[in-house]
C-alpha cells in the first residue's frame, strides 16, 4: 500500500514519526494518522529526542512541526534527507518562511484537515521517488 492511501483494516503497516510540540495539534494528528491506517512514532516535543528517532528507527515517512520549543527542527529534515524519509513540514507561518533548502519540501499548513495531511504525505512520498 502506498503511503498517503487508506488502510482499510487501520494497520498498513507504514510507520510515521511524528514530532510536534503542541500538545492538542500532537493529539490531532496522531489521531488522523492512525485513522489513515499509519503506525505512529511519538509524538516527540524536543529537537534531541526527535534528532535521536530519526537516526535510529525505522520509519517510512515523518510529520515535522518545524518549530519546536523555539527551535527550529531542520537537523531532523536533514538526517531524514540523508536516509531517504520523507517528511512534510507542518507550520503556522506558511511555506515562504521555510529555510533553504527546503523552500520546495511538502507542507501542511495549521489548520488543517485530515485530507490535506494524506495528500501532503502522498506529496511528500511522490516527490522522495522521484
Amino acid at each position: 500500500m502506498a503511503l498517503g492511501q487508506h488502510a482499510g483494516d487501520g494497520d498498513s503497516g507504514l510507520s510515521v514519526l511524528l514530532v510536534e510540540d503542541e500538545f492538542m495539534i500532537a493529539l490531532l494528528l496522531e489521531e488522523m494518522l492512525r485513522d489513515l491506517g499509519y503506525r505512529v512514532l511519538g509524538p516527540v516535543a524536543r529537537l534531541g529526542k526527535a534528532l535521536e528517532m530519526a537516526r535510529r528507527e525505522g520509519v517510512d515517512a515523518a510529520i515535522l512541526d518545524i518549530n519546536l520549543n523555539g527551535e527550529e527542527v531542520y537537523p531532523v529534515a536533514e538526517t531524514l534527507a540523508a536516509r531517504g524519509i520523507p517528511f512534510v513540514f507542518v507550520t503556522g507561518y506558511g511555506r515562504d518562511r521555510l529555510r533553504a533548502p527546503y523552500c520546495n519540501s511538502p507542507t501542511l499548513p495549521k489548520p488543517f484537515r485530515r485530507g490535506d495531511l494524506q495528500d501532503a504525505l502522498a506529496m511528500a512520498r511522490a516527490k522522495q521517488q522521484n
